[in-house]
């Protein structure tokens, strides 16, 4: 049996001046599965395509915490802590009504510790960095500002209990995302309705007392970025402050859009590039050298009919980036975010759910699919059920897989 329930998907795209483009997809039909999840109290081996009910390959199910435990009625971003003091690891978790903690030291037996609520309204778009051992939280919720929790509040929890913010940054109203570079201490707000879309800086430094200190708009929209100081080929910019958003001008204009943000007070823009095929550039994200570019287009496979695809840009020149590859996934599902630790590329693809490729060989174009464990088990068309988002950097190889639906997933490589 099937249970069917129906979301406005609404895309809110900010563009040049105080105009708004509302990219509008009509109302999809979102598809909950109807099916009974066991309380597991050990590793469910991924053996002959199979975890449980979930296709996988090479990843085995440690556990699963459904939205009825988290009381709540949709997921979306994911993101993770480590406590330098004692190592123990910690999901946080993106809701629509705010943002879960949880201990998962113990990663056959997760503990939720609490829950820090919306700080203003539900909302489907929410989303979280981590710096120095605090937690950033952003959302389309209508005024809600930028969050700020001491994630070292959680060593001294016992009982679940509803959190306050430690700080609240009411500078800016609702945005989309947010980006922190760990090595300058900045927070790049982006998706609001002030700079364009463009990104918000905000000094972190103090985790508990951040300070706005400007902002860049002339990029247009930034619907995700990442942030570092440079460290790649190209020796022009080594050293600086750069900014890589998935940008749209326009609308239709999507692109990739490079800039020197070290000074804040007067960015510089390096780059914009566009490629074919695009519909709705949504998130990129760096090989750990620098030199390529990983982008997903989150919208072309629903208009096109593509495979899954990842465009990857060579940056070697950062005022020239050129296409070196496109890669074609294993099905039609959308991709949405995706993250590189090493030669693997961790990519969350709503019904396909979370994919794990091999890039040790980009250079020559070769990327494989090596792993692989679909949460969402009916199918894997091109709808927005299923994984939005994945965590893939803690150390113990663990990874965290949110999905909209089903809640959150821990599964970890079977080698």
């Amino acid at each position: 049996m099937r249970k069917i329930n129906e979301i406005f998907i609404l895309f809110s795209l900010i563009i040049l001046g105080c105009d708004k483009y509302y990219y509008e997809i009509e109302e999809e039909t979102i598809i909950t599965q109807n099916i009974t999840f066991p309380q597991e109290t050990k590793i469910v081996k991924c053996e002959e395509g199979y975890a449980n009910q979930f296709p996988c390959m090479g990843l085995d199910l440690y556990s699963r915490v459904s939205l009825q435990d988290f009381e709540s009625d949709f997921a979306n971003d994911i993101w993770g802590w480590t406590d330098k003091i004692n190592n123990k690891e910690y999901v946080i978790q993106g809701l629509n009504d705010g943002t879960l903690f949880i201990d998962i030291s113990d990663p056959i037996n997760p503990i939720l510790l609490g829950k820090l609520l919306t700080e203003t309204s539900k909302s489907t778009w929410r989303d979280i960095k981590v710096y120095n051992d605090h937690a950033f939280i952003v959302s389309e919720a209508n005024e809600h500002g930028l969050q700020i929790f001491d994630l070292t509040r959680l060593r001294e929890v016992d009982d679940f209990q509803f959190f306050s913010s430690d700080a609240v940054l009411k500078t800016f109203g609702s945005a989309h995302n947010i980006a922190i570079n760990k090595s300058s201490g900045f927070a790049y707000v982006i998706g609001s309705n002030r700079f364009s879309g463009g990104p918000i800086f905000i000094d972190i430094n103090d985790p508990k007392n951040p300070i706005e200190v400007g902002g860049y708009s002339g990029m247009g929209y930034s619907h995700d970025a990442q942030i570092v100081n440079y460290e790649g080929p190209d020796k022009n910019f080594l050293g600086k402050e750069i900014y890589i958003g998935s940008n749209s001008e326009g609308g239709s204009n999507n692109r990739v859009v490079i800039v020197d943000v070290t000074d804040k007070e007067e960015p510089k823009l390096i780059a914009r590039k566009s490629y074919s095929g695009s519909r709705y550039a949504h998130q990129s994200w760096l090989s750990e050298d620098q030199k390529y570019l990983f982008l997903g287009d989150e919208l072309d496979e629903y208009y096109y009919g593509n495979r899954s695809k990842t465009y990857i840009f060579d940056l070697s020149e950062l005022e020239k980036p050129t296409l070196h590859h496109s890669y074609l996934g294993t099905s039609n599902a959308i991709d949405h975010n995706g993250y590189i630790v090493g030669d693997f590329f961790y990519l969350a693809n709503y019904t396909a759910g979370l994919r794990i490729m091999d890039i040790s060989d980009i250079e020559n174009k070769k990327i494989e699919e090596i792993m692989y464990f679909d949460t969402y088990v009916l199918n894997d068309n091109t709808t927005f059920n299923g994984v939005w988002s994945i965590y893939p950097f803690f150390q113990s190889g663990i990874i965290a897989i949110s999905d909209t639906q089903e809640g959150l997933f821990i599964v970890k490589p079977s080698l």
